[in-house]
């Protein structure tokens, strides 16, 4: 049979291996956990990938979630508790029990470790820096004395060092007589000076290249790009992409080498920056499903409060001008196209520009001509829309005024809205404030007054 033949007589389901936890397995998980079927249960999970098995316990309740742990706790891989959803890592803890936390710990690479150690309550820490060797217990207790979010939480403290009169062969010797001591997977090796500070990094592939007499200066990449501890997670994902780096040495304030952050580690930071900017979009600040109904509402209480201020503040426009409504009432039916396609086209421009920002894509050299652009594109869709939305007022009304009106205030609010779409949250960054949490809220206020405002300022001059 012809490789052609083969590919069509199999599926395209057959092709292409499913990704991640199915639904029918997570049945059958819960079938033969309600059957106490323990070596169901066991066959299940062994053939599951620890990413897989995190997911598991994420999507069976409690109570299904200590019986699974129960039977396949003793023998848990310990890469499974470093991607499990941190709102669940307190009650995984709990349920495994202080000691084999310890061991798993003791298991993990440090910068697992620790992002698993800081989700835990005060009081589960306490037992278990009781439990786990001196070496592990310094490292935890150092990594949770940096800031949050910063490059010494992120860090890896397994780094493969080399002295730089070391040669090829003196690196593999050392490397095949320490393998226990080193992390299970690197690509880089990092090169350092009598004072401990990295000079250079060195890939795997170019000591596997070159003869055993060749000495590591003369082959090491000089450009590490040093990390300060201090540094927020934020910039360590931007200098990852501005560099298409693997990996990069983590260095104290005297310029010392302590740790290095691989790139694998920044995926992580970049899916929670994105995920925690798309929140604070909509005014809301937790990031998994399992938060507490008490929790949750309080912590969107105060941006609901802020954005009935600003309702209140277009309402009391709105009001201004309740004679020219009451008389021409048409204008509290075409209210509402104003206001909404000025919040909508602020909100494109206010996306575009965070992200900008975000991704120091925006910068002085180059902001005037986004604001013009934006003013540009906000123009014109607001010339097209104001003949749409004004053609149809016309049509529906049977009046030209109200159709000119409606056309004029489009074309007001959607400039408006291209312009403070932009200068929002480039002043909110100046101001060090986030312009994630806060642009919002404020480009609603200026879209929905100036959108009341410019249509029925027009309306009580044209009309009335």
């Amino acid at each position: 049979m012809s490789d052609a033949e083969l590919k069509e007589s199999v599926s395209p389901d057959e092709q292409v291996e499913e990704i991640g936890l199915s639904d029918e397995t997570v049945r059958d998980v819960r079938a033969a956990l309600e059957g106490e079927h323990v070596h169901e249960v066991e066959t299940l999970c062994q053939e599951m990938h620890p990413a897989d098995l995190a997911d598991l316990l994420e999507r069976l309740d409690s109570d299904e979630r200590h019986a699974l742990l129960d039977i396949v706790g003793p023998k848990l891989d310990p890469q499974v508790v470093s991607h499990i959803d941190g709102a669940l890592r307190d009650e995984v803890a709990e349920i495994l029990g202080t000691a084999k936390v310890a061991s798993i710990l003791k298991h993990l690479e440090s910068d697992d470790a620790l992002e698993f150690f800081e989700d835990l309550s005060e009081d589960l820490r306490s037992r278990i820096l009781a439990r786990v060797p001196v070496t592990i217990r310094r490292i935890l207790q150092e990594g949770l004395e940096y800031p949050e979010e910063s490059a010494g939480r992120l860090m890896q403290r397994e780094v493969v060092v080399v002295p730089a009169i070391w040669s090829v062969g003196n690196t593999i010797d050392y490397m095949r007589s320490h393998k226990k001591q080193m992390r299970q997977d690197f690509y880089d090796l990092y090169v350092v000076d009598p004072l401990y500070k990295p000079i250079g990094k060195l890939p795997l592939s170019r000591v596997l290249r070159n003869k055993r007499p060749v000495k590591v200066v003369d082959i090491m990449e000089e450009e590490v790009h040093p990390i300060p501890l201090q540094m927020d997670q934020e910039e360590v994902a931007y200098l990852f992409k501005q560099y298409s780096l693997l990996s990069a040495p983590v260095v104290d304030q005297a310029g010392r080498l302590v740790g290095v952050i691989t790139v694998d580690d920044v995926v992580h930071v970049v899916e929670e920056e994105a995920e925690d900017d798309l929140l604070r979009l909509g005014g809301v600040s937790e990031t998994n499903i399992y938060s507490a109904v008490l929790e949750t509402a309080s912590s969107r209480f105060t941006w609901l409060l802020v954005n009935l201020g600003t309702a209140v503040l277009a309402s009391v426009v709105i009001g201004f001008f309740e004679g020219t409504i009451q008389q021409v009432v048409a204008l509290a039916v075409l209210m509402p196209i104003v206001a909404s396609m000025g919040g909508n086209a602020g909100t494109q421009t206010l996306t575009v520009a965070v992200r900008a920002l975000a991704m120091k894509d925006l910068t002085q050299a180059n902001i005037r001509r986004f604001v013009s652009k934006e003013l540009a594109v906000g123009l014109l869709n607001g010339v097209l829309f104001a003949v749409l939305v004004g053609g149809v007022a016309w049509a529906w009304f049977g009046s030209l005024l109200i159709g000119l009106v409606i056309a004029a205030a489009m074309v007001v609010n959607m400039v408006v809205a291209g312009l403070f779409g932009t200068l929002i949250p480039i002043t909110l960054d100046r101001l060090k404030i986030d312009p994630a949490i806060a642009s919002s809220v404020f480009l609603t206020t200026v879209t929905d007054v100036i959108g009341f405002l410019a249509f029925l300022g027009l309306a009580a001059l044209v009309l009335l």
